[in-house]
């Protein structure tokens, strides 16, 4: 079965599929230590970053939903990535069972709001395509990321420990009223 992507675009930036030119840019920003810093502490190996590109893409195909690589207006290069997707992580029936969003971007795009913008634009499809909860889970330390999932109308589902660190586990119902 083959699905399209979606191409999202909006006044700052494209939301679009990634391609396979993208990989060494997706490498080199989960290699980066200030990305990974509250996701799992530990840079990913090329080997690691190839399994999750393919992992994208398998979503896209089986579920109709995954993560589109983020396209800053002015700059080819793949600055981050946002969407969905089912991480199986063995957290219970109450965050394992929805589709868990995620986003991350290259440091040089930190603190412009484009985090705010991509998530924001891919939940608006996520609500009129899938339209079902979702879930996410957040460093309770990573400010930014808390603030754009809370604008989002994600709640707190409580607090967890994953390999000694603690993680808010938080669901968002729909969109906000």
């Amino acid at each position: 079965m083959s699905r399209a992507i979606p191409t999202i675009n909006t006044s700052r930036m494209t939301l679009r599929a990634m391609r396979a030119e993208d990989f060494g840019r997706f490498a080199q920003i989960w290699a980066m230590p200030e990305v990974v810093r509250y996701i799992a502490g530990k840079p990913r190996t090329k080997a690691q970053s190839w399994d999750a590109f393919l992992r994208n893409a398998g979503h896209w195909q089986i579920k109709g939903f995954g993560q589109w690589g983020i396209e800053v207006r002015g700059d080819a290069r793949l600055a981050g990535q946002a969407g969905f997707f089912f991480g199986s992580r063995g957290l219970g029936e109450d965050f394992d069972r929805y589709a868990e969003a995620g986003w991350i971007l290259a440091p040089e795009w930190h603190g412009q709001g484009l985090g705010w913008d991509a998530v924001r634009a891919a939940h608006d499809w996520f609500d009129r395509v899938i339209a079902t909860p979702t879930v996410c889970m957040i460093a309770p330390e990573n400010a930014p990321s808390v603030r754009i999932a809370e604008g989002l109308g994600y709640e707190l589902l409580r607090r967890h420990q994953i390999k000694g660190d603690e993680v808010d586990l938080m669901i968002r119902k729909g969109p906000p009223v």
